[in-house]
């Protein structure tokens, strides 16, 4: 497999992950790199799943396809995020660690805050007495963090500062 450093994505670089996506494609296509064509394309047939609600003439409600300059990088991210999590799935019934195709998938996810960041903003920015409990505090951690945050990561490092 040729070198993943390639490919994958960064927030901040200036480049929607969508366009990042198919520009990546196009690359491991010309360089012959059957597995990261394989993940990208993947990750591509996600895309019908991205809709938006429409009312037609007659007053029924339903939904289109999203054209591609309305897909927004958390969309795509909430795509990747689905397909980690089945791929975990799948590698822990099959009692393994890691695949090419994991690894591809997760270059393309914005880095996980650790839990040492985390419980930092914790302590710098939340007044628990604010809060009638400490599960409370959830929603402005996420919002603060986003996709950058694993839920369950925050919910137990709550349940330790309550108790």
């Amino acid at each position: 497999m040729t070198n993943l450093s390639e490919y994958g994505w960064k927030s901040g670089s200036g480049i929607s992950l969508y366009n990042k996506i198919k520009d990546d494609l196009k690359r491991s296509m010309k360089s012959r790199d059957k597995e990261v064509t394989s993940a990208l394309r993947m990750i591509m047939s996600e895309y019908p799943k991205l809709t938006v609600p429409i009312k037609l003439q007659s007053g029924k409600k339903t939904t289109r396809l999203k054209k591609p300059e309305e897909i927004m990088d958390d969309d795509i991210l909430g795509i990747l995020s689905g397909l980690v999590k089945s791929e975990k799935t799948v590698l822990e019934f099959k009692k393994e660690e890691s695949s090419d195709y994991l690894t591809i998938v997760e270059s393309y996810l914005p880095k996980m805050a650790t839990e040492e960041e985390i419980r930092a903003w914790i302590d710098a920015n939340i007044d628990f007495g604010t809060f009638k409990n400490a599960m409370q505090a959830m929603g402005p951690i996420m919002k603060h963090f986003g996709k950058s945050a694993d839920g369950n990561m925050v919910k137990k490092l709550l349940q330790e500062s309550a108790s």
